[in-house]
């Protein structure tokens, strides 16, 4: 895995974390507390911790 895909792996998981944490967020405000606010900080914060240790993840494990 050369870095460029590695970078686009990383990209891709970031923004993929990104949506679906905010979508559920968004859903879990709105269904529990009424009002549907969506957890900027933990969907920025999951798509990055994500996004970053998966590829590194697969990357260490295919060198295995």
């Amino acid at each position: 895995m050369n870095i460029v895909s590695f970078l686009r792996s990383v990209v891709l998981i970031f923004l993929l974390v990104f949506v679906v944490s905010a979508i559920v967020s968004y859903l879990y405000s709105l269904i529990a507390h009424g009002t549907g606010v969506i957890d900027w900080d933990s969907a920025f914060r999951f798509g990055l911790i994500f996004g970053i240790s998966l590829p590194l993840a697969a990357r260490i494990e295919g060198k295995k």
